[in-house]
């Protein structure tokens, strides 16, 4: 009897610790695929910044929609305007402006945009940037008699010194309700005299209209263009400057592409007689019919910006009927303006930037965005 008890106890003790030895091996499973599946997840969150899809954030510094200066913008993202996102094919760097809010420097509009962080010469350059984009918004209202009402400015050229001027801006403009929005770019003369009151801007077409087709009410738009680029559609451009002389290329599948030549250290526009018709009617109505220097941008340091840069503002046209939009700002809430589509967008899906040694000021990084 006493044996019977003592084999049944054996017996029970060894099952005891079978049974705790596979629970101890069964939570130790548990917890590595616990770990296993937490590392997974902090894979699959892992940022993607702008500077891993087009890495070269060292040639530039970022103005943000707020105003505020990001400076070097590498392993950076901001949520409300600077950001990368997935199409389901690509990554693409996000620039996005509100219509109002706190501009950076002298100008009335808001912008998310890079600036090259050196300068170059023209006279002696060698230098060029490349990108492709689409624009993804522009805004939803703005005065349609206003030319610079729901556009956007995706690439530029900028003057660092004197008047700091733009011998060049490349915008993307669309009317509410069209499909289709116009691509074209401006030269901005660089004035004569102390007095840059009188500068203006000339505008050529490159897919759809230019700068000077508005409507003719405020809400009366001017009839879309077959040729243009709708929004959400990608295109590329290059602008290469080389001694003195700016070539611009503009491509887009499915149409056709486009090349332009400017001059920038010899002026066209030196008398009065040469100013062109498209200026005469948009800009010398408002005062602004000055004439450039003969020698344009020549000696004057330049520097190379892309990004989204807001043309529509809530500016009164009474002001200026070319540049101030009369659009809903919504006091500046820049989450109002995005709800419903009072912003500008645009996606970069590459860049690049080449510059000549010899061309590249020592002076040491700088910043300008009027």
């Amino acid at each position: 009897m006493n044996k019977k008890t003592i084999k049944s106890t054996s017996l029970f003790s060894f099952l005891t610790i079978l049974t705790i030895l596979s629970s101890c091996n069964n939570k130790s499973k548990k917890v590595d695929v616990s770990t296993k599946s937490n590392t997974h997840t902090e894979e699959a969150k892992k940022t993607v910044y702008a500077s891993d899809v087009i890495p070269f954030f060292d040639h530039w510094k970022l103005i943000l929609g707020d105003g505020s200066n990001a400076g070097f913008a590498n392993n950076f993202e901001n949520t409300d305007f600077f950001y990368t996102t997935n199409d389901g094919k690509n990554d693409w760097v996000v620039f996005k402006a509100p219509n109002a809010g706190d501009t950076h420097g002298t100008s009335n509009n808001t912008r998310t945009e890079l600036a090259q962080a050196k300068k170059w010469y023209p006279k002696t350059a060698d230098d060029q940037l490349t990108a492709t984009l689409k624009v993804m918004n522009v805004s939803a209202t703005g005065d349609a008699r206003v030319a610079a009402s729901h556009a956007v400015v995706v690439g530029q050229i900028h003057s660092a010194d004197a008047h700091e001027n733009e011998p060049l801006k490349i915008f993307y403009k669309k009317f509410p309700g069209h499909t289709k929005g116009s691509v074209f770019w401006h030269y901005e003369i660089n004035t004569a005299g102390d007095d840059n009151s009188k500068r203006w801007d000339f505008s050529t077409a490159v897919w759809g209209n230019d700068f000077s087709v508005v409507g003719s009410t405020e809400n009366t738009y001017p009839e879309e263009p077959k040729d243009g680029i709708a929004l959400g559609e990608e295109f590329s451009y290059k602008v290469e400057v080389k001694n003195g002389i700016m070539n611009l290329s503009f491509t887009s599948e499915g149409h056709e592409t486009k090349t332009f030549t400017k001059n920038l250290i010899q002026s066209e526009y030196t008398a009065t007689t040469n100013i062109p018709k498209q200026t005469q009617a948009l800009f010398a109505p408002i005062g602004q019919d000055g004439i450039e220097r003969e020698s344009a941008y020549t000696g004057e340091g330049c520097f190379f910006k892309f990004g989204a840069y807001n043309q529509t503002n809530g500016k009164s046209p009474e002001i200026n009927k070319n540049w101030c939009s009369g659009a809903e700002t919504h006091g500046g809430d820049i989450q109002k303006q995005y709800e419903d589509g009072n912003y500008a967008e645009v996606w970069f899906k590459t860049a690049s930037i080449k510059v000549s040694g010899a061309s590249v000021s020592n002076e040491g990084y700088f910043i300008k965005n009027d």
